[in-house]
């Protein structure tokens, strides 16, 4: 891998070091010690992720004791080796890299080995060693090259991960999914502390309090990684990841915390725990070296290319937004939500995802994007009762993003949306306000893995939503993820629902699909 010394020098310090190193940048073949003491290093499992047509980036984090309450893990304050195999069988017959990096103290001995000179769209296994012991076996995959016509893509997607909510009883069942990857859409783990367990027994105290310093955060994303059906998922398919608000905080915006007794209300402290959160985000997420955050800044818009059929678009809707308008909250008098100043992502971020539009060859435009884009009005009648938090606190921003995708001729734009609990198909108008507004795009909106509970087929809340909003085609608060195959000329999506989630064990059934033809921005039944 080539590195520049402008992006060498950009990570800092010894983190230069400690990154390059994980990464396989720089050579690892010096020996470096083994864990000490005794005890199983890959307690927290393996994954892929960000897969381009010629590599992967594969994941661990060693850690024999991962509910250590200093957050190291059990392990020494020195680097390990660690050596990697990538084979084109489960087997490992067929080894095509053997190599190793080296996983340091400064990253929570995590490692991210980027691995290239990989065959396009080819399926490959995978696994890591140190001290004596294996890890389980992953599977990954490419993408096709850039100029490919694949016949489909298959994937899934998920958000919001509340672990004191319920059991990750959908990702054992996303595991076993015929998929070419994951996009997760934020809410990978929550912030606040966990005084009792899914089964009401109070947790062991260092789990209670709120997480704020890099030492608790590596904690709670410890708890999270631990359960067996997530790690099942990370290892049976590549992940793309994005963040939203609870990696970091409910409901921040930019550099405020949200408005509350906490005592990062200053910006500057604010800061320091957002450095803290996104470190321990890249510690523990299959992600590039592109991704490795600098101090509380990190670049997590990006774009995946999967042959000439679909580009996937990950934006950031957290790190550079205005704050909510009018307080937060929802309102229906909040003339501020139409603020031609206030914005989600940025001005960067939107130049560079109007561009994109403009230049992209790809059938499909996915953006992969973390609370609802169309309108979500609560009450049928005259008024508009919105959140504010969501694009329909930042209507000039959303309707500019909207009318650039037709403007632009994007083919067919389909925004995956999570944050919201509940499941959603609708058409995205390119001026909500005026009901003869064309349609634009669709949207798919995800439930959540656990948060919320048990969840139901349909709420008062989601009938309100029906008759308010004439775009919305599709309601359902069950917890579960969503399926899509996607080919050239049809987008369906299947709404994977499991009926409980508060005691384990749930079967997951098909709730609903729902499809969107080539070049018709709308959303129909299957």
């Amino acid at each position: 891998m080539s590195v520049s010394r402008r992006r060498f020098l950009g990570y800092g310090g010894a983190g230069s070091a400690a990154v390059l190193l994980g990464t396989g940048a720089w050579d690892a073949s010096t020996t470096y010690a083994a864990p000490s003491g005794t005890g199983n290093p890959f307690t927290l499992g393996v994954a892929s992720g960000d897969p381009q047509y010629d590599s992967v980036v594969l994941w661990t984090r060693l850690a024999t004791d991962p509910f250590a309450v200093d957050g190291k893990g059990g392990m020494p304050d020195k680097p390990v080796r660690v050596e990697y195999e990538l084979a084109r069988d489960e087997n490992f017959r067929h080894v095509v890299r053997r190599s190793s990096v080296v996983a340091t103290p400064e990253l929570g001995h995590s490692v991210h080995p980027e691995v290239r000179g990989l065959q396009p769209d080819h399926v490959y296994y995978y696994r890591f060693r140190t001290g004596g012991q294996v890890s389980p076996t992953g599977r990954t995959r490419t993408t096709p090259h850039p100029f490919a016509q694949p016949r489909e893509l298959r994937f899934a997607f998920a958000s919001c991960n509340a672990w004191q909510d319920g059991f990750f009883t959908a990702y054992g069942h996303m595991a076993n999914e015929d998929l070419d990857l994951v996009v997760h859409l934020g809410d990978y783990l929550y912030e606040s502390g966990v005084r009792t367990n899914r089964r009401g027994v109070t947790t062991d105290p260092r789990f209670h309090t709120e997480t704020f310093d890099l030492a608790r955060y590596r904690l709670q994303y410890a708890l999270y990684k631990s359960e067996a059906p997530l790690q099942a998922a990370h290892a049976a398919h590549p992940w793309i990841h994005t963040i939203d608000d609870h990696e970091v905080e409910n409901n921040w915006a930019g550099d405020l915390s949200q408005k509350d007794t906490e005592p990062d209300q200053d910006p500057a402290v604010f800061r320091v725990r957002r450095a803290a959160a996104f470190q321990a985000m890249y510690e523990n997420m299959p992600l590039r070296h592109e991704q490795m955050p600098s101090g509380p800044d990190v670049r997590l818009h990006r774009r995946i290319q999967y042959g000439r059929l679909a580009d996937i678009t990950m934006l950031d809707t957290r790190q550079y937004r205005s704050d909510q308008p009018c307080g937060d909250g929802a309102s229906a008098t909040c003339d501020d939500r139409f603020d031609p100043d206030n914005t989600m992502l940025g001005g960067k971020q939107r130049d560079w995802l109007l561009q994109g539009f403009k230049t992209s060859h790809a059938r499909w435009q996915i953006l992969g994007n973390q609370a609802p884009m169309g309108q979500t009005d609560w009450t049928p009648g005259p008024e508009t009762y919105v959140w504010l938090d969501p694009w329909d606190g930042y209507v000039a921003e959303r309707n500019k993003v909207l009318a650039a995708a037709q403007d632009s001729g994007v083919r067919n734009l389909v925004v995956i949306t999570g944050d919201r609990h509940q499941n959603y198909a609708l058409d995205l108008k390119r001026d909500f306000a005026n009901p003869d507004s064309p349609s634009v795009g669709t949207e798919f909106v995800g439930t959540s893995i656990t948060s919320g509970g048990n969840g139901a087929d349909t709420t008062d809340q989601g009938q309100q939503f029906l008759a308010a909003n004439p775009h919305l085609k599709f309601f359902n608060s069950q917890r579960g993820y969503s399926r899509v195959t996607v080919d050239r000329y049809q987008w369906r999506n299947d709404y994977r629902v499991v009926p409980y989630v508060e005691t384990p064990g749930a079967p997951v059934s098909t709730r609903a699909t729902y499809v969107v033809e080539d070049r018709d921005p709308h959303v129909h039944a299957s």
